[in-house]
């Protein structure tokens, strides 16, 4: 029966007869369901937005990576189509959960989402006879201790009866350089033959395929590849706090430093982390090792350093404006971008959520300008981006930049600014002197 199982699969998938269902159509979900609709398959996405789903079956797109144009065609051929309902993922023949992963908010891991995904699925499938391959981002062992006991109540065995593996995300939003099909996949199977037949589906969507000994290691990947991140980004943000108190340029000293050829890896400072992965994924790690009696305290410090940058930045704000005979209470302080990274309307754990909280405890009047944000709502505050003109730079005590979008003309905000606190860089390159603007750096 296993060989009969996996030959079939193996068949249905090579001759892209197989049905594929995703759970989560967000960021991860909806261009692996494009990608794998687009190699030939017929895709039924599962989400519990049905705002969401109602948006997909419609052809419109609300990931800034697909296309609507891309979506139409697919919609109207019958090869994707969305569902609230995970009764829908009965007959399909593999699954992919790409669903959310957050932090509680003691630093904990809220795996919820995976453990309803595989509840959901079986219940309405047990699993037998399909793959089912998690790409949510998670701590090692999840897909083993959480998934398969799910998908095994009835006996069923992976490898056997079902085919389960873990093949973590690396969606980069907004990135161009690096497609889908470009980017190397890492791939865990609980068996080999789970693994063979996880290769095969995502070897039709995927140039290179990277292969690993078990599901954990490849889990334990992920976190590696966004600690290693946190870990540098949190180093050079504590030389930004250095060379501030030593009185030197922190972005002289890192491009000076990035020119050797080797043995050097250039991370820049900035605001704080941002993002769905790298101020989240090495909590994940964190917490499963405090579970096995051993502090991981790279990752402990590197955080400690990254989540005080929001506050370092706004300390710069206040001591800007204290050269200029005003206080933070009362001033009009204007952010000029609030997605966590350029060029993109993602605002998950930007480092602006914070700034923004902590200028307004100190009695700021803060308004933002985003060009891929329209509008900005987190724990008891609500904007909307202001129109970026003369008046509205000139009216400003102070104007904040968080997020150097290219969209943005740095030297006409310099010439029509009074006051600039820069934590991006943003006028590298420009005289400072040229400029009507005060501009300080971090």
């Amino acid at each position: 029966m296993k060989q009969n199982l996996k030959q079939q699969l193996l068949h249905k998938i090579e001759q892209r007869t197989a049905r594929v269902g995703i759970v989560g159509l967000g960021y991860v979900g909806l261009p692996l369901a494009v990608a794998l609709a687009e190699a030939g398959f017929d895709i039924v996405g599962v989400d519990v937005d049905a705002e969401k789903v109602a948006l997909l079956n419609q052809g419109q797109s609300y990931v800034e990576d697909v296309a609507s144009a891309t979506l139409v065609p697919l919609v109207q051929a019958g090869k994707l189509r969305a569902s609230t309902a995970y009764a829908d993922l009965a007959d399909v023949d593999a699954i992919s959960i790409c669903v959310p992963t957050p932090l509680r908010k003691t630093k904990d891991p809220d795996i919820s989402y995976i453990i309803h995904a595989a509840d959901q699925i079986a219940a309405h499938s047990n699993g037998r006879g399909k793959l089912i391959v998690l790409e949510s981002t998670t701590y090692p062992g999840t897909t083993e201790e959480v998934i398969q006991p799910r998908l095994s109540q009835n006996g069923d065995q992976p490898g056997r009866d079902f085919f389960l593996a873990f093949s973590p995300e690396r969606i980069d939003p907004g990135r161009t350089d690096y497609t889908m099909w470009t980017t190397p996949k890492v791939m865990g199977g609980t068996t080999p033959d789970c693994l063979e037949v996880a290769q095969a589906l995502y070897g039709t969507v995927v140039q290179n395929v990277v292969p690993v000994s078990s599901t954990a290691a490849a889990e334990m990947v992920k976190l590696l590849e966004n600690t290693f991140r946190a870990v540098n980004i949190g180093l050079v943000n504590e030389v930004a706090l250095m060379c501030d108190k030593l009185g030197l340029n922190v972005w002289e000293v890192v491009e000076a430093a990035a020119t050797k050829p080797y043995g050097f890896m250039k991370f820049t400072p900035g605001p704080g982390l941002g993002g769905h992965c790298i101020p989240i994924d090495p909590h994940y790690l964190s917490w499963k090792l405090k579970t096995l009696n051993y502090n991981a305290r790279f990752i402990e410090l590197a955080a400690e350093v990254n989540s005080h940058m929001p506050e370092y930045v706004v300390s710069k704000v206040t001591d800007a404006l204290n050269e200029e005979r005003k206080a933070v209470n009362g001033s009009h302080i204007l952010i000029l971008g609030v997605a966590y990274k350029p060029n993109i309307s993602d605002v998950r754990e930007s480092p602006a959520l914070d700034v923004i909280h902590l200028l307004q405890e100190r009695g700021a009047t803060v308004t933002y300008h985003d060009p891929y944000v329209a509008d900005l709502s987190h724990e008891g505050f609500n904007l909307r981006s202001e129109a970026l003109t003369d008046t509205t730079l000139h009216n400003a005590d102070c104007v904040v930049i968080v997020t150097d979008h290219a969209s943005y003309e740095w030297e006409w905000i310099g010439q029509q600014a009074g006051l600039i606190v820069d934590s991006r860089n943003a006028f590298k390159g420009l005289d400072h002197n040229s400029l009507a603007a005060r501009v300080v750096g971090l």
